[in-house]
């Protein structure tokens, strides 16, 4: 790894007001620096990098010009403020990015005032800066508020809806950072030179003089004033090509180089004050800018692991094994056998493993940006023509899909098949990039049916068997490699596995990858003379035929899964058991914080306490515990009943077992 030795501008860094004090040449070299650092840093704790690097100049610019947290910056996605972060104090935090207790990779506004939002998603940014700017002007606040949006969030239609309701804040900027769009050399020249017009002192003065003396003359000013601003923007619309942004009210500038200083500096300081409607300012940057490697593939150095700097491998050829790419290599295998089989993504080809598939059936392959929403209900068109789709999205993106998996999906039984990427706790993104829902919501899909494997064998066996079948499926599996241990079980292909130990009177119920954390605890629990037998389910949804029957001849189960409490497959299974009048203890383990924070996946499990020390200390409790824990928050008798008819229902139940009645413990 790389040492980054002393810098001239960035140790001097310690809040926003340190970077007003650089002159233009100052900056410049602080860029430099900043670029170096987050090269040396992220490849060693990993991170996003191509986005950061390519969003350095126009940070730095923001920061010279606008004051935080007087002025608000909101960033779209949330994975391009490391620089922000720098410049705002946290340099010294980047040794433990997005590890536990560490810097989180997203603004986080826990961790500083700076950070004006929490952004973990897409196109969510003008929506929320309409809502501050908005908040400002009913407040009589000052201070603007800048949404910092990439191309990319353009294909998300919330974009769109925001810019429909802007209104006249003339305290709102937005930037579209666009790191794709070429921009032809005529209309580049002439845009620039109108930019270079429009944001100098004496432009807004001679505008202020002209307004003012064309107001004050009788009968013929006004319509002259309206006549001539007709004229400039149909003169405007013809070299910017940007009618779409204007006609939605904004004032738009651009194109403008977004790794250029003086000039953003330029523009920056001549629309804070003399802003007159929404601005939107429209810069061209390079995605990766200043690492070659990331320049070149930017999309496979958006979210990197640690990497050494010396040693780039191409990820179409030699990429890591994970449970994304054996899917992706198997899915391409399928592509051959069946020409109606079609992939979707929704801009993460790269991070699903989908290139395998686009290399080999790239008339197949759908790539429909940052559009979840659209990425199912065009799925659910294609499966109604005949063909069969494979949409694959990471599980803490597919929630945005809820409505359409309802009604464009499930109400005709439509051939769509989720591949959900990242399911479970997934370390270093945080809270907002959980994949803790999806098992408590696609179970509530009509006709959906949702399978878990645990390692590769078990992958590559049921993508074979939902790919056959018909009607929405899902199925889930975590991000990265499979664990060392779980790749030895073997795949039988039933819909549940069983690993027994003789005499057990207990049961571990669980799916996935916390089999790990199962068969761990009930090693220990052998160890200390308790056997407890381990049920493994691949299937999820619906319930195994037979496990409910099977489960009610233990004296306890403890069910642990690496998803949210309410709703999720353990609470499904408890009602089964209730409704079926079990008469032993039940535990359910699972995630029941409302922000689970950066951390490794072990360390995640221990704080959600789903690892197998929790396990094995559940287990315990129980063998000791006199009474009987049903789950009675799922019983809807229960839910529906007043407290005090809850207690006594409660000790009803419990005097059907013949146990002494207690209040259940959490």
């Amino acid at each position: 790894m790389r040492q980054l030795g002393k810098t001239a501008y960035l140790e001097q860094i310690r809040s926003p007001a340190d970077v007003k004090k650089l002159n233009i040449a100052q900056m410049r070299v602080l860029c430099d620096e900043i670029r170096a650092f987050l090269i040396d840093e992220v490849s060693r704790t990993g991170g996003h990098l191509s986005s950061n690097l390519g969003t350095i100049e126009l940070t730095v610019a923001l920061h010279k010009v606008f004051t935080t947290p007087k002025d608000k910056l909101v960033f779209d996605v949330g994975h391009q403020c490391y620089t922000h972060k720098i410049l705002t104090g946290r340099r010294g935090g980047f040794a433990r990015l997005r590890m536990k207790d560490g810097l989180s990779g997203f603004p986080a506004p826990d961790e500083s005032e700076h950070d004006a939002f929490v952004a973990g998603h897409g196109n969510t940014a003008l929506s929320i800066a309409i809502g501050l700017a908005t908040a400002k002007k009913l407040k009589k606040e000052p201070g603007k508020v800048i949404a910092i949006i990439g191309d990319g969030a353009f294909t998300g239609g919330m974009v769109y809806e925001g810019m429909n309701n802007i209104r006249a804040l003339d305290n709102l900027i937005v930037i579209l950072n666009d790191n794709k769009m070429s921009i032809s050399k005529n209309v580049g020249a002439v845009a620039e030179y109108l930019t270079r017009l429009r944001t100098s002192p004496r432009y807004f003065k001679a505008k202020r003089d002209v307004q003012s003396v064309l107001d004050s003359v009788p009968v013929i000013g006004v319509p002259i004033r309206e006549g001539l601003q007709n004229v400039k923007g149909a003169f405007r619309r013809l070299v910017y090509n940007s009618t779409m942004f204007e006609e939605m009210g904004f004032q738009y500038v651009g194109v403008v180089d977004g790794h250029d200083l003086a000039k953003m500096c330029t523009l920056f300081t001549a629309y804070r004050n003399e802003q007159s409607a929404p601005l939107f300012v429209h810069i061209a940057t390079i995605k990766g800018k200043g690492f070659e490697p990331a320049e070149q593939n930017p999309g496979e150095f958006h979210g990197v692991s640690a990497f050494d700097v010396n040693h780039i491998t191409d990820p179409d050829i030699a990429p890591d094994s994970s449970f994304s790419t054996v899917f992706g290599t198997e899915l391409a295998e399928l592509g051959e056998q069946d020409k109606s089989l079609c992939a979707i993504t929704a801009a993460m080809k790269y991070g699903t493993g989908l290139q395998f598939f686009y290399k080999r059936h790239k008339e197949r392959f759908f790539d429909v940006g940052m559009a979840e929403q659209h990425a199912v209900t065009f799925a659910a068109g294609l499966a109604r023509a005949g063909m069969r789709p494979v949409v694959s999205i990471y599980s803490t993106f597919l929630q945005r899909s809820y409505d359409q998996l309802l009604h464009d999906v499930a109400l005709m039984d439509l051939d769509v098949l989720l591949a959900v990427d990242r399911a479970g706790l997934v370390p270093g993104d945080g809270q907002t990039h959980q994949g803790i829902y999806d098992a408590a919501y696609l179970s509530q899909v009509p006709h959906m049916r949702i399978v878990s494997p645990c390692n590769y064998a078990e992958l590559t066996h049921w993508l074979r068997v939902l790919a056959g079948q018909n009607g929405p499926r899902a199925l889930r599996y975590p991000r990265g490699a499979e664990s060392s241990d779980l790749a030895e079980l073997p795949c039988t292909g039933q819909e549940y596995d069983v690993f027994s130990k003789p005499g057990a009177r207990r049961a571990i119920v669980t799916y996935g990858a916390l089999t790990q954390e199962a068969l761990a605890a009930q090693d220990r629990l052998m160890q200390e003379g308790i056997a407890a037998d381990v049920y493994k389910l691949c299937v999820i949804h619906p319930l195994p035929q037979g496990v409910r029957d099977t489960l009610e001849s233990y004296d306890g189960i403890v069910f642990a899964e690496e998803g949210i409490e309410t709703g999720g497959v353990g609470q499904q299974l408890a009602s089964a058991l209730c409704e079926n009048q079990y008469r032993g203890a039940y535990r359910h383990l699972a995630v029941h914080i409302g922000a689970v924070t950066h951390a490794t996946v072990p360390e995640l499990r221990g704080l959600c306490g789903i690892d197998a020390v929790s396990i094995v200390q559940a287990v315990k409790e129980d063998c000791s515990r006199k009474c009987v824990w049903i789950n009675i928050c799922v019983s809807p008798a229960l839910r529906r009943a007043g407290s005090a008819r809850r207690r006594s229902l409660w000790r009803a139940l419990c005097s059907s077992t013949n146990r002494k009645w207690t209040r259940p413990e959490r």
